[in-house]
């Protein structure tokens, strides 16, 4: 895999003129699984949205190997990108197995047809996210866990060496959750892709993420890896969260236990 580069310098980002982030920095560590964690409203996905040149920030700007990413071709970045949206839309009628084989747009060319690699992409794709019995199904027909998995097929056939993934995990109950999870972990540590994820679970961030990303009202708080930056300190400073923190059983990653009000 082609070595690559993803950072932030101080980047300003704004909806409608609403400043959501002042001056934000970071680097993606190349080939690690980084989560970005952090309060609803708390500029999580704005972050991404910025990485993946979805937002133009108003001041600062976002490197993609060294390069500013606004002042790439966008057939260049998705050869190097790609991106997993929040709540994404397929077009009306368009069968599961067609909307997956989109993710090799990148990589095709004017009057160039349809390439054996193309196929195995896409069938690799498919069979990773498990959802070989929906390939001839309509999109608009399936349940919301399910089109989300059809989705992060979608992304995987882009093959891209960088993959960013917003909410990766919605709609998903927790075997799915799980099944995914251990799915962006095997792409990155067996295959070398640099992921980075937005996740609400804390627990999962933990045990998942090499690089974590702790955001709080538009602010990086902390990054580093989980067991030297997750604190039960830092747990109520960024989500107002009283909780025990204890060593996962399986994974030795910190676990975070809610007290409540019980």
């Amino acid at each position: 895999m082609t070595s690559l580069s993803l950072e932030a310098q101080s980047i300003t980002l704004a909806y409608d003129q609403k400043q959501v982030a002042e001056k934000l920095s970071v680097t993606i560590p190349e080939a690690k699984f980084s989560v970005i964690v952090g309060p609803n409203g708390c500029g999580k996905s704005t972050l991404l949205r910025a990485m993946s040149r979805l937002l133009v920030p108003q001041s600062g700007q976002v490197l993609l190997n060294s390069e500013n990413i606004h002042s790439l071709p966008t057939r260049e970045v998705a050869k190097i990108l790609g991106l997993l949206p929040q709540s994404a839309i397929a077009p009306d009628g368009i069968k599961v197995m067609d909307l997956v084989s989109r993710g090799r747009f990148p990589h095709q060319k004017w009057f160039q047809p349809w390439q054996e690699q193309d196929q195995k992409a896409v069938e690799a794709a498919i069979n990773a996210t498990g959802i070989e019995a929906l390939s001839q199904q309509f999109v608009d027909q399936l349940s919301g866990g399910q089109r989300q998995r059809v989705w992060v097929a979608m992304a995987l056939a882009q093959e891209t060496p960088l993959l960013l993934l917003d909410e990766p995990t919605t709609y998903l109950d927790i075997a799915h959750q799980i099944e995914l999870m251990d799915l962006f972990q095997d792409l990155n540590r067996l295959q070398g892709h640099t992921l980075v994820a937005v996740l609400h679970d804390l627990n999962h961030a933990c045990r998942y993420a090499d690089n974590l990303i702790v955001m709080k009202a538009g602010e990086i708080i902390a990054t580093g890896a989980p067991n030297d930056i997750i604190t039960e300190d830092l747990i109520y400073d960024v989500f107002g969260l009283a909780c025990l923190i204890i060593a996962d059983p399986i994974s030795n990653t910190p676990m975070i236990i809610p007290r409540g009000r019980s």
